[in-house]
């Protein structure tokens, strides 16, 4: 049995686009023209690699605006 992997939730009423989660994920995310995350991959809430999992819990516990969260 394979182990889901981690998503990264954001919470769109919180986020005010400083681009943190972009700077420690960039393989996960992009910025737009006014820095807010835009997930590679299209998704609301992108799957997050397991070797880019601890860059997920830093910018969670980092985000200014404490608008991002992982969903197992």
């Amino acid at each position: 049995m394979s182990k889901a992997q981690a998503r990264l939730h954001i919470d769109w009423t919180r986020c005010d686009g400083r681009g943190l989660c972009a700077e420690l994920l960039p393989d996960v995310f992009t910025r737009d023209d006014w820095g807010y995350p835009l997930a590679r991959d299209g998704s609301r809430e992108p799957v997050i690699p397991p070797a880019a999992a601890k860059f997920a819990k830093a910018a969670v516990k980092r985000c200014p605006r404490l608008a991002l969260r992982l969903l197992d």
